[in-house]
């Protein structure tokens, strides 16, 4: 039971930090700075960050127990204080959870004890960076040696990063979707966001791609790549493939069907529910599809990769 909680754990503190960090971006280049449409008088936007670094700063902690309680072999030699001491002391994961949790809880703390506005969402968006540079020690471009270990640690801290650039976007266009869209300066600002997101998503994407092939490489390589339908490793891997296709479909309809139609229907002055009805299903199936993807790196962190066999 314990290889499960350790999974389930990292994949809310995967969740927690990208929502973190990237919402409170989203907040900063999407959103209007005052007035109608903008975060500081939206009512979900606080409460969305702050449920993000508790969850975040509960999973680390819970998360940095059961990693001890497996390393040794059970839940009561792992809670003990001296085990705790030797996985925050001695291994680069201990430190990692520790920095995580303490910066989601700086996080919790100023969102808590100031007033919405850009200066809090910027200290909480660079929390939030920090907690989701520090995912990369879960994984394992942390056990990679060499230069060659500084390049694949490299290229997951910018991996993590530019999932929480689009994994915090999908929770905040979640959020826009789902006020009352019967304002027209609501509707407005839904579709100035999804332009404000749509350049940054190219970039966020071919991060991915690039960083994705370089962990691809250094894992699995050239020589293992029957590994990719042979291995749990490489079968888990695949589907993360195919779930980021998939991803990339929706994005590309949101970007280039959706986002027009919604502006056509502005231009107008005719209904705009249509236009939003599918853009709520779409931004739903692609967070769905975001979750899944997250999951199965939650999962592969915890499985020997094919240059490790």
């Amino acid at each position: 039971m314990l290889e499960p909680a350790v999974v389930a754990l990292r994949l809310l503190q995967y969740a927690g930090a990208m929502v973190l960090m990237g919402s409170s971006l989203f907040f900063i280049y999407a959103l209007p700075s005052s007035g109608d449409g903008s975060a500081a008088q939206s009512r979900w936007t606080r409460p969305l960050l702050i449920s993000a670094g508790l969850v975040l700063a509960l999973a680390a902690i819970l998360g940095l127990a059961a990693q001890s309680s497996v390393l040794a072999g059970s839940v009561s030699e792992g809670l003990k204080v001296e085990t705790l001491k030797a996985v925050v002391s001695g291994m680069d994961l201990g430190k990692a959870a520790i920095v995580r949790a303490v910066a989601a809880i700086l996080a919790v703390v100023c969102l808590v004890a100031f007033k919405p506005d850009r200066r809090s969402w910027t200290v909480a968006a660079a929390l939030g960076a920090i907690a989701t540079a520090s995912l990369a020690w879960m994984g394992h471009g942390a056990a990679t040696e060499g230069a060659l270990g500084q390049l694949h640690l490299a290229s997951d801290v910018l991996h993590a990063l530019a999932a929480a650039f689009w994994i915090g976007a999908l929770a905040a266009f979640f959020g826009l979707l789902a006020a009352p869209p019967a304002a027209s300066a609501a509707r407005q600002t839904v579709y100035r966001a999804l332009h404000g997101f749509s350049g940054i998503g190219s970039a966020l994407v071919a991060v991915l791609v690039v960083t994705g092939l370089i962990n691809s490489w250094i894992l699995v390589g050239l020589d293992h790549l029957s590994a990719l339908w042979t291995t749990p490793y490489g079968r888990l891997l695949s589907l993360k493939l195919i779930l980021f296709i998939a991803m990339l479909g929706l994005a590309a309809a949101n970007r280039f069907r959706h986002t027009p139609a919604l502006g056509r229907v502005l231009g107008d002055n005719t209904s705009s529910e249509p236009a939003l009805r599918e853009l709520r299903r779409s931004v739903v199936l692609e967070t769905a599809l975001g979750v899944g993807v997250l999951a199965t790196v939650a999962w592969l962190g915890a499985l020997a990769p094919p240059m490790a066999m």
